[in-house]
């Protein structure tokens, strides 16, 4: 059986004694300090903790970060529409939607929010007085982000979106 390679990394109480003996304790005494474990040969076999990580092109990792702008954007101010597109890129996405919380800004319409989903999230914060709006999906498991942002361009019809992807917590 091949051996693997993993990166843990654990937060351990900082167990180093007073400075100059004294036994009266810091204000940060209480904290925990991470520390990294380097990757071990001797690394136990999966345990099925990761079975929502993604296994894509050689590498498994927690999930996919999509940081995604839209310029020239239409119904930025429209809380149901926005709500509507949230629910629809989660399901286009394949996520399982538990709850979506929305805050629409007076005066200028702007609206905040998120949708909380069993792999992660999908937030919008919009800015209608620029036709802006800055979007962030987080998937794990078998989600695809990427067609959330299919949804969500049909919903804004931005003139203009820029994308970047983040591979977040990757082990291998």
């Amino acid at each position: 059986m091949a051996e693997t390679n993993r990166l843990s990394v654990i937060a351990t109480p900082d167990l180093r004694p007073p400075a100059h003996g004294f036994e009266s304790r810091s204000r940060h005494a209480d904290r925990t300090t991470p520390r990294a474990i380097l990757p071990s040969t001797n690394a136990p076999p999966d345990d099925g903790r990761l079975d929502h990580f993604v296994k894509r092109d050689g590498m498994l990792f927690a999930g996919t970060h999509l940081i995604v702008d839209l310029w020239h954007a239409t119904n930025l101010d429209d809380l149901p529409v926005i709500e509507k597109g949230l629910r629809n890129a989660a399901a286009r996405a394949g996520a399982t939607l538990l709850n979506i919380d929305l805050h629409h800004f007076t005066p200028n319409g702007g609206i905040s929010g998120v949708a909380v989903l069993a792999e992660s999230h999908i937030s919008i914060h919009t800015w209608p007085e620029i036709s802006y709006a800055a979007v962030d999906v987080f998937m794990c498991g078998n989600a695809q982000p990427h067609k959330a942002i299919e949804v969500l361009r049909g919903v804004f019809m931005p003139g203009l979106v820029t994308l970047a992807e983040h591979k977040r917590g990757v082990i291998l």
